[in-house]
């Protein structure tokens, strides 16, 4: 049976606004199989509402929870809180930093409050993408912190450091230790050995295995209760805070 020219016209335009929605999720993260990078530009991405605020905003109301290692997983906040978010992130990915302005400050309260902890996977393939080794360094130099007791303050940091373009390999060794200035009690001797000697490197590629082991395409990733949280709703603080709600996180 023929299609009426009108027909193909609306089947044209309905396939050129799927293939956009398709290049906007792709836009809105980071990926291992991605050459490029992100494959877009630092002002792309998820969208939010309200102002975004600097990562390190929160790192005070942080400086006492806790966090530990397990495998290549680190957690923050009580072990036994009822809820639990995991959180895929590459130091150098753009939208990770988009989410810990935006989504990821709602997490700040019920963390401190004890009712969500924050299981955080820090993958490292943009090194390979981009070229470099800021990725490895950050995560090394995040592995690090923890042993210090200050890793939720030197996490937001370092992504508020996160230099403008993906592609500036700007995490080095030193960067890194002047970003840890920015956290009181950090810096001595056993962290700036780690920094500098990439004393847990080990520790990067099981957490690039954890991140790989996961099925995970992209950074940000995030799953609330076992349930991947929706991209769009990763980059504004009250978007995210639906989705903990959602989750019963009151």
């Amino acid at each position: 049976m023929a299609v009426h020219k009108a027909g193909r016209k609306s089947v044209r335009v309905a396939a050129a606004v799927a293939a956009a929605a398709l290049i906007g999720v792709a836009a809105s993260a980071c990926g291992p199989d991605d050459s490029s990078g992100s494959g877009s530009g630092k002002d792309k991405g998820g969208s939010s509402s309200g102002a975004a605020e600097k990562p390190s905003a929160s790192a005070a109301a942080l400086a006492g929870v806790p966090a530990a290692v397990k495998g290549g997983v680190i957690t923050v906040g009580d072990p036994k809180a009822k809820h639990t978010v995991k959180v895929y992130e590459d130091p150098r990915c753009p939208f990770c930093k988009k989410f810990e302005e935006g989504g990821a400050q709602a997490l700040v309260e019920p963390v401190v409050d004890g009712k969500v902890k924050i299981e955080y996977t820090i993958a490292s393939f943009l090194d390979k993408n981009l070229g470099g080794s800021g990725s490895v360094n950050a995560a090394n130099a995040l592995r690090a912190s923890v042993d210090a007791g200050k890793f939720a303050q030197y996490h937001a940091e370092v992504f508020a450091a996160q230099p403008e373009e993906e592609t500036d390999d700007a995490f080095t060794p030193e960067f890194l230790l002047k970003t840890a200035d920015k956290v009181d009690g950090l810096r001595g001797g056993a962290f700036d050995k780690a920094v500098k000697n990439g004393t847990h490197k080990k520790w990067v590629g099981e957490a690039m295995k954890a991140f790989m082991d996961d099925g995970v395409k992209g950074t940000p990733e995030v799953h609330v209760d076992g349930k991947t949280a929706e991209p769009n709703s990763l980059y504004g603080k009250a978007e995210f805070a639906k989705e903990l709600a959602a989750a019963g996180v009151k």
